[in-house]
């Protein structure tokens, strides 16, 4: 492969990333965020990375290609041992406006076994209609910049028994007495079942008509910006949650989600594996979703960072791809270095070395940087290998 024409493997490397306007996004969020132009389309998600699916370039070359090209000098022996010549990682901004799918993701396993199908079939990985990209789990961590809100994880089923009585709807009864039985996957089925298309209709009416309900008004929600969408009756069965800026969210393999609404920093495991089963446009397999979901009933699993008095906030979720860090920039940072890093300017300016990074800019540090300082004014947050968290 010819030596791509980028900075020093040893220095900070500014990217240049790409936004993608999904239709749940926002018009505006993440232009006021950033102070750039409104484009008139959603901007729903900002990629920091490198996925092949849409990777960052360093001048004019993609990450990926850069990292395939010197995976010692880029990720680190430590990071290419453990995951192989790949950024473990992906990193993104989320401006969040209408309901994301309700969705979960798959084990290793089943991620390797989908995708292996996938391909044997003969399905082109751009195919609308594939469910797995590629062969990687994806767990993922989100960490409010704005209050931040979705649905996460099965609420335990005699309390969601309780929520849907409220309904007052006597054609719910049979699925309220499977939830007091525990049959929380033979209720889960029949909601997303197009044969039960009346009876969802109830529960939307139903919901409709709750708004000052503060248990049910979230669903109402939902309701109204996803009419006659089986995700909408699916999701009563789910735990909602607020995050207040600076709160972080882990989700595992198997716990269904959705994001309803808000501005955060995600990080994943670098894949693009999602199975949908409702709340969306794109390519629903509720059968697939119905076999690697986890119908264990669990509550949302917060990440609480540590904290120290330089205002470093350490987010340690239990992926070993990946780790987060927030500065609260006032005073000077020394980020260690070994290990392949994304740094992102959320507000204000951040100089990492010599390169400064306004709101939305971003910068590659390759494992060959030993350390570099990071200072300015406003925040900015760090990405990095979870199983070698500094």
């Amino acid at each position: 492969m010819p030596q791509p024409d980028t900075p020093p493997a040893a220095a900070p490397m500014r990217l240049t990333t790409a936004i993608r306007p999904y239709d749940w996004g926002s018009v505006t969020a993440l232009p006021h965020l950033f102070g750039t132009e409104p484009t008139g389309r959603p901007q729903a998600e900002l990629w920091m990375g490198a996925h092949p699916g849409d990777p960052s370039t360093v001048a004019g070359t993609p990450l990926n290609e850069l990292i395939a090209h010197d995976p010692t000098a880029t990720l680190g022996e430590q990071t290419a041992g453990r995951f192989g010549p790949a950024l473990p990682y992906l990193l993104k901004v989320l401006a969040v406006e209408r309901p994301l799918s309700l969705q979960v993701h798959p084990t290793t396993a089943q991620a390797e076994a989908g995708f292996a199908d996938e391909n044997a079939r003969g399905i082109p990985i751009d195919d609308p209609a594939r469910t797995y990209k590629d062969a990687s789990h994806k767990p993922e961590m989100v960490c409010a910049i704005t209050p931040f809100h979705g649905l996460c994880g099965f609420r335990d089923p005699a309390t969601t028994a309780g929520l849907l009585d409220r309904l007052a709807l006597p054609d719910l009864r049979p699925w309220t007495d499977l939830l007091r039985a525990g049959e929380l996957r033979e209720v889960f089925a029949q909601m997303l079942d197009d044969a039960n298309r009346p009876l969802r209709a109830q529960v939307e009416q139903a919901l409709l008509a709750l708004d000052d309900d503060p248990d049910l008004a979230v669903y109402g929600d939902l309701a109204r910006a996803c009419p006659g969408d089986p995700g909408v009756t699916a999701a009563l069965l789910l735990h909602h949650v607020n995050l207040l800026p600076g709160q972080a969210l882990y989700l595992g393999a198997g716990v269904p989600h959705a994001y309803l609404g808000g501005i955060g920093v995600e990080i994943m495991a670098n894949s693009d594996n999602v199975l949908r089963c409702g709340l969306t446009t794109k390519h629903i397999d509720a059968a697939e979703l119905m076999r690697i979901v986890d119908f264990t009933p669990s509550q949302p699993h917060l990440v609480r960072p540590e904290e120290d008095v330089r205002g470093e906030h350490h987010y340690r979720p239990p992926a070993p791809e990946f780790a987060l860090t927030r500065y609260d920039l006032e005073t000077p940072h020394s980020v260690p270095g070994g290990v392949p890093q994304i740094v992102v300017c959320i507000d204000g300016e951040a100089h990492l070395g010599d390169l400064t990074l306004r709101p939305g800019e971003s910068a590659f540090l390759p494992a060959a940087v030993a350390s570099v300082r990071l200072s300015g004014k406003g925040t900015a947050y760090r990405a990095l290998p979870g199983a070698f968290t500094k």
